[in-house]
């Protein structure tokens, strides 16, 4: 099974999360999942663009206001503040400054860091349909277009949850592939390593890449690869479903069927099969399988990521 490299994975936040009183005025909204569950495992970089941008705390505070397309970040108070251009360059800026992090989290309603979703006021002041993201957030997202992001509130959602730091160490994963040096053979591993782990969030998306990977030898490498990861993040952010886990299960327990007796592969589909109904959590059938699975060591299912896409301590597949 697959090894998590040693150093440790950074993560950009927006400060406010792990408890930095720079919020308009002049709190905070700690995260405890990030302050003190995350923090465990990963080096936060926090970051908050409207200090950064020279606003001060306690402060006015501002919201989006206009085109929900192109929405201007304004002063709820004083409408001549537009701080649109400063938050959009700062998201530019950062994109490139922050290049070894793996992922992000950001203060969900924010103007300036939400995600999605944030409230957009028309000039008569009422809200306009759908939202949109925080000026900040939507000028990084759209330099780093494959970085894993996340809102705070979305995180407390156990699959999300599970979903959004899956496509964080993949991305580290990746991250420490190029740090050795990209080769064709490399990029052929990293695909093979994440056969089930596509499977379970996108399986056309499998057999599509696997496609791309075939004009190795006519297309530059660099080209390639940067093709194959944006769609292999893209397939991943997909969160996968009970039934699809359970077709996966079903795949991995067909390496064992020769190789045990008949009570133990009727323990393992009554298990997949409680997994399915949603009786038990996914760790129960997987951590059976990945038991027979040392017994019977397969050389092939060792590499693939899906096995352990997270360090176990997490306990992310404990949820869902």
């Amino acid at each position: 099974m697959p090894t998590h490299d040693q150093r440790r994975i950074r993560i950009a936040i927006s400060a406010c999360l792990l408890g930095a009183t720079v919020r308009y005025n002049g709190g905070h909204k700690e995260s405890r999942l990030c302050s003190e569950t995350l923090a465990r495992h990963f080096d936060f970089i926090p970051v908050c663009p409207e200090v950064e941008i020279g606003l001060g705390t306690p402060r006015e505070p501002i919201r989006l206001v206009g085109d929900p397309q192109a929405p201007r970040a304004l002063g709820t108070v004083n409408r001549d503040q537009d701080h649109s251009e400063p938050l959009a360059a700062h998201g530019r800026k950062m994109a490139a400054a922050l290049d070894d992090i793996s992922g992000y989290i950001l203060m969900q309603k924010s103007p300036s860091c939400g995600m999605e979703r944030v409230k957009v006021y028309r000039s008569d002041g009422t809200l306009a349909l759908g939202g949109a993201a925080g000026l900040y957030a939507a000028a990084f997202m759209n330099d780093r277009p494959d970085l894993p992001v996340e809102e705070d509130g979305r995180l407390n959602d156990p699959v999300l949850r599970e979903n959004f730091l899956t496509r964080v160490f993949a991305y580290a994963r990746w991250q420490n592939l190029h740090r050795s040096g990209l080769s064709a053979k490399g990029l052929l591993d990293y695909h093979s390593s994440y056969k089930y782990q596509l499977m379970a969030h996108h399986p056309h998306q499998y057999r599509e890449l696997g496609r791309l990977l075939a004009d190795l030898d006519e297309r530059p490498l660099e080209t390639i690869a940067d093709l194959y990861f944006s769609e292999l993040m893209a397939a991943l952010k997909r969160p996968a479903t009970r039934g699809s886990h359970s077709n996966v299960l079903q795949h991995l327990s067909g390496y064992l069927k020769n190789r045990l007796d008949s009570q133990d592969r009727r323990e393992i589909q009554k298990l997949i099969s409680q997994y399915r109904q949603g009786t038990i959590p996914l760790v129960v059938p997987l951590t059976l399988l990945k038991h027979h699975l040392r017994k019977h060591p397969d050389p092939y299912l060792e590499r693939q990521a899906y096995l352990q896409p997270h360090p176990e301590d997490l306990s992310l597949r404990n949820a869902i």
